[in-house]
C-alpha cells in the first residue's frame, strides 16, 4: 500500500498495467505469509512473536547433553547463551569462560523473575525426576520459556526419536523406519527394480544352474533358514556353492581356500552370483534389495548375546546387499569386532534410510562386486 501511495503522489501509476497491479495486490500478501511460514522451525522457536530481539538463554545441568546443546544454541538466530546452572562446583565441571556457571539449580527461578533469563533449557538426567518436578514448580511463577531436553543417549544404539501418537508425544525407542508411506515406497522399489533385475538375470541364472549341476552332485538351489523382519524365520535361496548343505545349530563360516567350496562355487562367491536367486525372495516379500544382510539362525543366536543392539537390525527386511557390504564388510566376519562394525552400519542404515540411500548402495554394490574382494 505504501508503494501505491508513493506512485500516486509521484504520478507514476499510469506507467503500469492496471491488471498487473490488481494481481500483485491479491497475491503479494499470500506470498509474504508463506515466506514467513517457511523461515524455519528453529528460528520460530528461538524468537517467538513478542520476544526480545536477543533472547537470553541458560541451560540447567552442565551434563554432556547440556554442553552439547550449548553449542547447538550458537547456530540459532536471536539467542544468546548466558551460562549454566548446576549444583556441582566449577572445578568439577571444567567449564571454560564461554560456559560460565550462573549459579545452582535453586537459583534458576530468581534469575527468571529478574528477567535475567528469557529461556530455560533443562538438561538434567531422566533419573532426576524429583529435581525436575521441583524446578518446574518454581518456574511456573515466572514468565520464562521452559524446554526439557530428554537424554536419549541412555538408549544406546537404539537411536530413539520423538514422535506424536495422536496428540500425545512419545519417544520411539525401537521401531522399523518403514511405517506408512515410507514402507510403501520401499516395497514399490523392491517390486519394480527386483522384477527388472530378475528378468535381466534369467539367462545368466540358467547358465549358472547348468554349471552348478555339472560341477558337483547335489541340488542347484541351496535353501537355508535365516532370520527376517522381526526375527521371524525365513527360507533364503542361493545357488549351491559347497559340497555340503549345512543348516544346523552350529555353522562354520566359509573362509578363503575352504575345501567345502566347489570350483564353480568359488567363482560364484567371488562375484556374489550365488545370491541371484534371492531376487525371488525379494518378490515374495521375505527380503529387500537393500537392508541388513540375513544371518543364519545359528549365527543370530550366537551374536545376539555378544553384541548390544544386534537384534534391532531385524526391524527391516534383510537385504541382498547393504550399507555394511559397500563399506568393506562383505563376506566373512572372522572376528567379533568385524561383526560389531557390520551391526553399526546396519543400525545407521535403519536410522538414515531414504530412497536415495538405497539407490546409492545398489550402484556402489555393482562396483564392489566387480572388484571381487572379501568374498569367500
Amino acid at each position: 500500500m505504501a508503494l501505491l501511495g508513493l506512485g500516486a503522489v509521484t504520478q507514476e501509476l499510469g506507467w503500469h498495467d492496471p491488471a498487473v497491479m490488481i494481481a500483485w495486490l491479491c497475491f503479494a500478501p499470500v506470498a509474504v505469509h508463506f515466506a514467513l511460514r517457511l523461515r524455519g522451525d528453529t528460528a520460530a522457536a528461538a524468537l517467538p512473536l513478542g520476544a526480545p530481539l536477543e533472547r537470553r538463554s541458560a541451560i540447567v545441568g552442565a551434563s554432556p547433553l547440556g554442553r552439547q546443546f550449548r553449542f547447538a544454541l550458537d547456530g540459532v538466530p536471536g539467542v544468546r547463551f548466558c551460562g549454566f546452572f548446576d549444583d556441582r562446583a566449577v572445578d568439577r565441571l571444567g567449564l571454560d569462560r564461554e560456559e560460565r556457571l550462573l549459579g545452582q539449580i535453586g537459583d534458576v527461578a530468581s534469575f527468571s523473575k529478574q528477567r535475567a533469563i528469557d529461556a530455560v533449557y533443562i538438561a538434567l538426567p531422566m533419573t532426576s525426576q524429583s529435581r525436575v518436578a521441583d524446578l518446574l514448580a518454581r518456574l511456573r511463577d515466572t514468565t520464562a520459556s521452559v524446554y526439557f531436553l530428554p537424554d536419549l543417549s541412555m538408549f544406546g544404539p537404539m537411536r530413539p526419536r520423538v514422535d506424536m501418537l495422536g496428540s500425545t508425544p512419545v519417544v520411539r525407542v525401537c521401531e522399523t523406519p518403514f511405517l506408512g508411506a515410507r514402507g510403501i515406497v520401499k516395497r514399490a522399489e523392491d517390486l519394480l527394480l527386483g522384477s527388472l533385475l530378475l528378468l535381466a538375470s534369467l539367462p545368466l541364472m540358467l547358465l549358472i544352474g547348468v554349471a552348478v549341476k555339472l560341477d558337483s552332485p547335489g541340488p542347484v538351489i541351496f535353501r537355508q533358514r535365516r532370520h527376517g523382519v522381526d526375527a521371524r524365520e525365513i527360507v533364503v535361496y542361493k545357488f549351491r556353492t559347497m559340497k555340503v548343505l549345512e543348516d544346523g545349530p552350529e555353522l562354520r563360516q566359509a573362509r578363503a581356500g575352504d575345501p567345502r567350496i566347489t570350483r564353480v562355487g568359488a567363482f560364484l562367491r567371488r562375484y556374489s552370483l550365488d545370491e541371484l536367486p534371492q531376487l525371488v525372495n525379494v518378490l515374495q516379500g521375505r527380503m529387500s534389495l537393500v537392508g541388513p544382510r540375513p544371518h543364519a539362525v545359528a549365527h543370530t543366536e550366537l551374536y545376539r548375546e555378544q553384541i548390544s543392539g544386534y537384534m534391532i537390525r531385524h526391524k527391516a527386511r534383510p537385504g541382498i546387499t547393504g550399507l555394511a557390504q559397500v563399506n568393506g564388510l562383505r563376506g566373512e566376519t572372522d572376528s567379533l569386532d568385524k561383526m560389531k562394525a557390520r551391526v553399526e552400519y546396519d543400525l545407521a542404515y535403519l536410522s538414515d534410510w531414504s530412497l536415495a540411500l538405497d539407490l546409492s548402495i545398489l550402484a556402489r554394490t555393482a562396483w564392489v562386486v566387480l572388484q571381487g574382494r572379501n568374498a569367500h
